[in-house]
């Protein structure tokens, strides 16, 4: 291991962090991504990477293993908590949802962290080792009830909010971390109590421990997003919702999670004003 990375791990050592985020971004593996993501992080923090962004190199989508199916949201069968198998498809879930993260992370990185300040990448690499974490997590339970990741099928809307703000960092920042990480904020908290009930444990501290990391990462997109507004001489919540009217379709969905919300630096004059337009 050389730099935090290991040899051989999908492909040659990478020197620089434009190498590293292309490492992970077009690994299709699915453990070898969330690994290279993570040693990627660690080999930055510890200053082993070459501070060098190319983001005219960066590929529209990232590489993905062959399975698990990708569906329309709409093809998408509906998910139940009953028993074990409702469970595992509900972790299956969350680990595509995380997977994703891991993309997301390392892409705003790559496309945009040329023209941000150096704790812009230091913030988002930190993002996407701890995505790399809730990945393998979640893939460790997968593992417990028998399965993996791959075996159901899973949709692909969660990469659209990529392709649509590829080109502006106000909007990435607005749709990801503030609509769509957020959400993951106001829904945790009752699936832990509903996998407690059914004495699914082990799961449930999972996600206690992705819920409390995640608040960071929606803490990261507010901040960002004020830096954006500051540069741009706007109100930082109007240009939210422009953003997201312009970005986003449908309408934010209560009931909101406001302690955790107000706790990542996203108040209630951000989002009341866009539930169930």
């Amino acid at each position: 291991m050389i730099g935090g990375i290991p040899r051989g791990m999908a492909g040659a050592l990478p020197e620089s962090l434009h190498e590293a985020v292309l490492l992970v971004l077009q690994t299709g593996d699915a453990d070898e991504k969330a690994r290279a993501a993570a040693a990627t992080a660690k080999a930055w923090t510890e200053g082993h990477l070459a501070a060098e962004y190319r983001p005219g190199d960066m590929p529209s989508r990232p590489a993905r293993p062959a399975r698990p199916e990708l569906l329309s949201p709409a093809a998408m069968p509906r998910r139940t908590f009953k028993g074990e198998r409702g469970r595992f498809a509900l972790l299956h879930a969350l680990a595509h949802i995380e997977l994703n993260a891991i993309d997301l992370a390392f892409d705003i990185v790559g496309r945009f962290g040329q023209e941000m300040p150096r704790a812009f990448t230091d913030e988002w690499l930190k993002v996407g080792g701890e995505e790399a974490k809730h990945f393998l997590a979640l893939q460790g339970r997968l593992a417990a009830m028998g399965g993996t990741y791959g075996d159901l099928p899973a949709h692909d809307g969660l990469w659209e909010a990529s392709e649509k703000t590829a080109h502006d960092l106000t909007a990435r920042l607005a749709v990801v971390p503030m609509v769509l990480e957020a959400r993951g904020l106001d829904v945790t908290p009752k699936t832990v109590e509903r996998l407690r009930g059914a004495g699914d444990h082990e799961s449930a501290a999972v996600l206690e421990m992705i819920y409390e990391e995640e608040k960071g990462h929606v803490r990261a997109g507010t901040f960002w997003f004020a830096h954006q507004a500051a540069t741009k001489g706007a109100e930082p919540a109007a240009l939210f919702h422009d953003m997201v009217r312009t970005y986003f379709r449908g309408a934010l969905k209560p009931p909101f999670n406001t302690d955790a919300r107000h706790q990542a630096g996203l108040d209630a004059a951000f989002y009341e004003p866009l539930a169930g337009e």
